[in-house]
């Protein structure tokens, strides 16, 4: 008997030509996503509230903490749980990441003082760092980087829905059944998630190798990113830049940065593997997303304060404005996903992105009290439109580097870094913003900008404001002007960085091989090809 010819090398069960992805397939994406709304939607919904969690339970001067431990905890988490997730599995981990979210949840609704709920926002915050990385990770284990980019779409979506329904539905949760259930409602979302990942999610058996946890990584990591993070937030606002507990926390950063990266040379599984650096495209995605964060969501706050100073638009008008400029992210990143899924290309939105965040600068420049809201509302949509091309691209080029042993490290050291450029940002800008602005008011005002309160994000207490005459306050507009100009003729080189960066990024297709064949061959291939060349 002939023996039988060889059946080709994919058979056609799993051929990555398949029509689409099954029911099954969508909903446990769709079960995913709704832990992404679950994080992204508890940093929106809870400011709404905060009044009269402050009537209730008190601590006035603490109830900033209720926000800062909750996103202090969610940096300070999320590359953990990326390197834990390739260690011990994503499931197992993302399951882990969700009940701590929700343990969160039910403490903070039952907290009976201030202090307690904002140790308890701190642990929620810790599960919700871990919901969006291991979410990440977990799409790019369940399909190849180019199947998978129509799913990163998707969290943009998820990103625009909770930005917008946050305020409202934390308003409404508050004056129906008081604000213990703006917490309590994460418990029945989040355990229908944990029933469906747990019951239908499956992913295919990775070897078997023993996994060496690096305490000493994760020690000054974590140390690093809340000293980081409490650097960013205190200095110039709540502490002196020169003041003793600034320098000190400036000493630590440093101190534990330079240990940390020490201890991953040195670590058998490293937290952040330095090798991951010596891939040309990664290293470019890591520095790219250090510019976005801080740029775009640096700059967020001074756009807020631009539109209401200078042109003198309410909270409801500027709101209007934002909004607009959130649908501007949101679309933009979703149709930039599609185009990268079908083309397989993402090299362009970067350089896109970059080139549209310099001509958004020079045009802000160029504003002033005499500009029309129709104007203003073209010059921020310009904004939001840069931050959206490439708020999912660079996820995707990151993604395109990893080797599936290192899919959650590349992901939580690229969102690191993102978060770390808007801190640094916000202190910048602020920084930046101060120093002309208090010379400014002095130099027009005079007399008049006596006893003139500069808040927190440099806007002049509503008090003084209702005090001052209508020319004043027009000349403060003018000087308001004339500050934030100064910020955004220092976005113009960054950006302007940014596209020269993003122009070095090499053209490397999406990988398309499906993930139950091999999902990072091609990807393996190329980043093993830069790492060879050196380029």
């Amino acid at each position: 008997m002939a023996s039988r010819p060889p059946e080709p090398a994919i058979a056609a069960p799993a051929a990555p030509a398949a029509p689409g992805p099954s029911v099954r397939t969508r909903a446990i994406v769709l079960t995913l996503m709704a832990a992404v709304f679950l994080s992204l939607l508890d940093s929106q919904i809870v400011a709404t509230a905060l009044p009269r969690v402050v009537s209730d339970l008190g601590g006035l001067d603490q109830f900033s903490w209720v926000t800062t431990g909750y996103l202090i905890g969610g940096s300070a988490a999320a590359p953990v749980y990326g390197k834990l997730g390739d260690l011990f599995g994503r499931k197992r981990v993302f399951m882990a990441a969700i009940l701590m979210f929700l343990a969160g949840s039910a403490l903070c609704g039952l907290a009976q003082t201030m202090g307690q709920l904002i140790a308890f926002r701190a642990l929620q915050g810790i599960g919700s760092g871990g919901l969006f990385i291991c979410v990440l990770a977990l799409i790019g284990e369940m399909f190849s980087p180019r199947e998978g980019a129509r799913y990163y779409g998707w969290i943009s979506l998820t990103f625009g829905a909770a930005s917008l329904c946050g305020p409202t539905l934390g308003g409404i949760l508050t004056e129906l059944v008081g604000w213990r259930w703006v917490f309590f409602v994460n418990l029945p979302v989040g355990g229908v998630v944990l029933a469906v990942v747990s019951a239908t999610l499956r992913l295919p058996a990775q070897p078997k190798k023993k996994a060496h946890i690096d305490p000493a990584g994760v020690i000054l990591l974590v140390t690093a990113i809340v000293a980081l993070n409490l650097l960013t937030g205190w200095a110039g606002v709540t502490y002196a830049w020169t003041s003793p507990v600034i320098l000190g926390l400036a000493a630590v950063s440093v101190v534990a940065v330079g240990a940390f990266v020490l201890s991953q040379r040195r670590a058998v599984d490293p937290v952040i593997p330095l090798r991951l650096f010596a891939n040309r495209t990664f290293t470019l995605v890591v520095i790219l997303g250090f510019i976005a964060g801080f740029i775009g969501l640096g700059l967020l706050n001074y756009l807020v304060l631009w539109l209401q100073t200078v042109l003198g638009l309410d909270v409801h008008e500027s709101g209007y404005v934002l909004t607009a400029m959130m649908l501007g992210v949101v679309l933009t990143a979703w149709i930039s996903t599609k185009v990268i899924a079908r083309t397989g290309s993402y090299r362009w939105f970067p350089a896109l992105s970059m080139t549209a965040f310099a001509i958004a600068a020079v045009v802000l420049s160029t504003a002033g009290p005499e500009t029309s809201v129709a104007l203003a509302l073209v010059y921020v949509l310009l904004f939001g439109i840069a931050a959206g091309l490439n708020s999912q691209a660079l996820s995707l080029a990151a993604r395109n580097t990893a080797s599936m042993q290192d899919i959650g490290a590349v992901h939580g050291t690229a969102n690191l870094m993102r978060q770390l450029g808007t801190g640094l940002g916000v202190s910048f800008f602020s920084a930046l913003m101060s120093a002309r602005l208090g010379a400014g008011l002095q130099k027009h005002l005079g007399a008049a900008s006596s006893g003139a309160r500069i808040d927190k994000d440099g806007s002049l207490s509503p008090e003084v404001l209702g005090r001052l005459s209508h020319a004043v306050r027009r000349e403060i507009a003018y000087v308001y002007a004339d500050s934030l100009r100064a910020i955004f003729y220092a976005v113009i080189p960054i950006a302007l960085a940014g596209v020269i960066a993003a122009l070095c990024l090499k053209d490397i297709k999406l990988a398309d091989v499906d993930t139950d064949v091999d999902t990072d061959s091609n990807a393996v291939a190329h980043g093993s090809a830069e790492s060879r060349s050196g380029s």
